[in-house]
């Protein structure tokens, strides 16, 4: 049987968020072991678009964002628009997924239910506690940092989330998986997505002296726009540095527990003896400011590390080679959809822009681009594009936790369009409005001193310039596999009724009906009944 493909996509969880890769106090570790001793972790992946609807779906097509529109929160898959779980389903699998939405439009009640066999809605469990009332609001700042702090435990001793009723149900199903398909599960989890809150032992767990520095605002030049616009009406100015520590090692106890639930859904795979015979992949949609800048949560035009590198761990089913450990390689999350596919042995419906890793899985060392990117924002006169109006009438309020980031958007200098091409050594953004940005990663890792005007480094920019827009240009749009018919059956007809002897009529109706091609039929009849036939010369 064909093997297991299973995705666990925790939300907003930037790569330096799991231990191996981050030397920042993280505590993840079973992600550690696994990637140790039985997968490969990629440290170079990046996501597509900085939040999450663009991102999903870019990497359940293989397709970037602007290929067909998605780089909007409000523009989804539609009718007619395959996605990996579509497409596995058609080819015999069981498709499972929770109904974390951000993937395929809700416009059309039918739609999602053609990218899975299952989908489980939750909602059954008792909402769990909220911030202890110690935490909660110990600053008026916290509600724009979206910080929350520790979770109150209920009778049971735990904080039973939502996240953790969609992993029980995910396990259910894996225990009783259809014996006759193999299982496609996509479990999308909200952790660690703020707002920044979670509950013992998590909480406590991370270790505050250990984290590393963090990105201040003030020690950077020439940034984007809307990170200074973001920055001047969520007023964090004020946050103190231990403030912004408890944010930080709150994010990190989230990620802690995200680790946990994998495990929990590896362990079940063991258990029911599907773990040998599964694809496994582990990556989040994109990362999470946490801080740095003196930012919280993300914005959808802005392209540090820290918003697009995120982790990307695929554990291949038995059988494959398997170089386990940490690689190097420049990877994009449009590679998990190639790289399924081949693994599920399924044909690809559509063109797609990834890149099989199976390759880097068995060689780690393995090169396969040169450079990955990432894109978000709109045109000045694309107000249905930003946030802020697409939330209805009177766009976001002021009681919402998101004003600040969609306000921000309202702004079109600010939130103007942008595509960031980067190697191992440079980072570029171009945008449609206001100013460009380069950074010297080797020398400027935290990406803080904007060299697009320093002169120093107009010859590595022009060739990065070169090679954007050639890649722009090779990814502008896809040919559908199928082939449109031009002429319609009435319009071949009436085209040749003229040149058919009355005789023949039927035998050439249907040719036409049929659907043979017109300048086929068209050739026939002038070499069986001369260039013309009708009424006049017969």
């Amino acid at each position: 049987m064909k093997p297991n493909i299973i995705i666990f996509n925790p939300d907003e969880m930037r790569a330096d968020a799991v231990g191996h890769l981050g030397e920042n106090g993280a505590c993840t570790p079973f992600l550690d072991e696994m990637a140790r001793t039985e997968a490969v972790s990629f440290r170079n992946a990046f996501c597509q678009n900085p939040v999450c609807v663009p991102s999903r779906c870019s990497f359940t097509t293989g397709l970037y964002p602007h290929v067909r529109g998605h780089r909007t929160m409000a523009y989804l898959l539609r009718q007619g628009e395959e996605s990996i779980f579509s497409e596995l389903k058609k080819d015999g699998y069981y498709v499972w997924m929770n109904a974390r939405n951000d993937l395929v439009a809700a416009q059309d009640e039918k739609l999602l239910e053609s990218h899975a066999t299952e989908i489980y809605y939750g909602g059954r469990s008792k909402k769990a506690p909220g911030p202890l009332p110690d935490q909660k609001g110990k600053s008026p700042l916290d509600f724009q940092a979206m910080y929350g702090g520790k979770l109150g435990l209920d009778e049971q001793g735990k904080n039973y989330s939502r996240d953790d009723e969609d992993l029980d149900a995910a396990i259910g199903r894996i225990k009783n998986k259809p014996k006759d398909q193999p299982l496609c599960l996509f479990l999308g989890l909200a952790y660690p997505h703020p707002p920044y809150q979670v509950e013992e032992p998590y909480f406590s767990r991370i270790d505050r002296t250990k984290l590393k520095q963090r990105i201040k605002a003030e020690e950077g030049s020439g940034k984007a726009k809307i990170e200074d616009v973001i920055r001047a009406n969520q007023k964090l100015q004020g946050y103190t540095e231990e403030q912004w520590t408890e944010l930080r090692a709150t994010y990190l106890g989230m990620t802690s527990k995200v680790d946990e639930q994998f495990q929990k859904l590896c362990n079940a795979l063991k258990e029911a003896g599907e773990y040998d015979n599964s694809a496994i992949f582990f990556f989040s949609d994109h990362g999470d400011f946490a801080g740095d800048y003196g930012l919280a949560e993300k914005a959808q035009n802005t392209f540090e590390d820290c918003l697009t590198n995120v982790p990307f761990l695929i554990k291949p089913p038995k059988g494959y080679g398997i170089d386990p450990g940490i690689s190097d390689s420049l990877v994009e999350l449009v590679d998990f959809y190639a790289t399924a596919m081949e693994m599920a042995q399924a044909q690809p419906a559509h063109t797609h822009y990834g890149h099989s890793l199976t390759g880097v899985l068995k060689d780690r060392n393995l090169e396969i681009r040169e450079f990955v990117t990432c894109e978000g924002g709109r045109n000045p006169e694309e107000i249905h594009c930003d946030e802020f109006h697409a939330a209805g009438p009177g766009g976001t309020t002021p009681y919402s936790p998101y004003y600040a980031r969609h306000l921000a958007q309202t702004d079109s200098e600010a939130h103007a369009k942008g595509y960031m091409i980067r190697t191992k050594e440079y980072k570029y953004v171009g945008r449609v409005n206001g100013e460009d940005e380069f950074y010297d990663l080797a020398g400027d890792p935290q990406e803080l001193h904007n060299e697009i005007n320093s002169g120093r480094y107009l010859e590595k920019i022009r060739e990065m310039e070169k090679m954007l827009r050639i890649w722009l240009m090779r990814t502008a749009d896809v040919v559908p596999f199928d082939y449109d018919k031009r002429f319609s059956q009435t319009m071949v007809w009436e085209e040749i009724k003229r040149m058919v002897p009355p005789e023949y009529a039927e035998e050439f109706q249907e040719k036409v009906r049929s659907g043979t091609n017109k300048f086929l039929i068209v050739a026939e009849c002038q070499r069986r009944f001369g260039m013309y036939w009708n009424e006049d010369n017969k």
